[in-house]
């Protein structure tokens, strides 16, 4: 029998948070995926959430921009407010939401279109560009903003599939920006890319910050340790323990958290 704190340990909440979220349950038909998960995102900070595959971090993340609506099973219950706004009230566009909550994910996915369309694909859709100027320089803005417009600015024209992996990820992080999001939500984007292209895309995350609250989902407890300010440990659905990311790797306070930490399981 796992001994399951009564609680989340440590700190999940925040005086003032950019993103709260109380008490979530997520259930796929009848099975139960998160269990009574309060966690914050604080204001250009960056939360890594960490623990086994399958214990429900993807699931947390995808609750932040109701991804999760696209699953037909699927059920959210609890309270997710984003500045103080309830994100699954009916009158929450979810389109908008998304433009709000960006989302970068583990496989690059590029759009077949130049470099240059992928990145104005959003704003287009949302009509955040009066003319082909103003155009150009939300593109060139959200490139720089990603590190990419130096390699790529000669070249706007061709496929942004013909990138490698690394730029194909800042691409997509281009893209997700583009449109001008509060919050960007990562699901373990660089697990698909070598240690340069994952030095890179950390360097970026640490520079994001400056500009939006990050949450990222990662395997990898270095890149957790390397880029984050709080750690967030989950096991079987549950959020056992918050913290800043120097104790929760250094102290854990709960045997589940240490064991992990330890690699006793993962």
């Amino acid at each position: 029998m796992i001994d399951y704190p009564q609680e989340t340990i440590g700190e999940p909440l925040l005086d003032d948070p950019k993103f709260a979220t109380r008490h979530v349950n997520v259930f796929y038909g009848d099975k139960q995926a998160i269990f009574d998960a309060s966690l914050d995102i604080g204001n250009n900070e960056v939360v890594a959430l960490i623990g086994p595959s399958g214990c429900g971090k993807s699931t947390w993340l995808r609750c932040l921009n109701r991804m999760n609506d696209t699953i037909d099973i699927c059920r959210v219950e609890g309270e997710l407010r984003l500045d103080g706004e309830d994100i699954y009230d009916r009158k929450m566009d979810p389109v908008l939401l998304r433009a709000r909550v960006g989302m970068v994910f583990q496989k690059p996915n590029p759009f077949p279109k130049s470099i240059y369309d992928n990145v104005a694909y959003g704003p287009k859709l949302h009509g955040l560009a009066r003319n082909r100027a103003e155009m150009d320089e939300i593109v060139e803005t959200s490139l720089r903003r990603a590190g990419l417009w130096e390699e790529v600015k000669d070249r706007l024209d061709a496929p942004g599939t013909g990138l490698s992996g690394g730029q194909q990820q800042r691409l997509c992080i281009a893209r997700t920006i583009a449109v001008g999001p509060e919050v960007i939500l990562m699901d373990e984007p660089a697990s698909a890319l070598d240690p340069i292209a994952t030095a890179i895309i950390e360097e970026l995350i640490d520079e994001l910050r400056v500009n939006y609250s990050i949450a990222i989902v990662t395997h990898s407890m270095q890149q957790a340790a390397r880029v984050s300010q709080r750690t967030a440990y989950f096991h079987m659905g549950r959020i056992i323990e918050v913290g800043e990311t120097n104790q929760i790797f250094t102290n854990p306070r709960h045997q589940l958290t240490e064991n992990y930490i330890t690699g006793k399981f993962g």
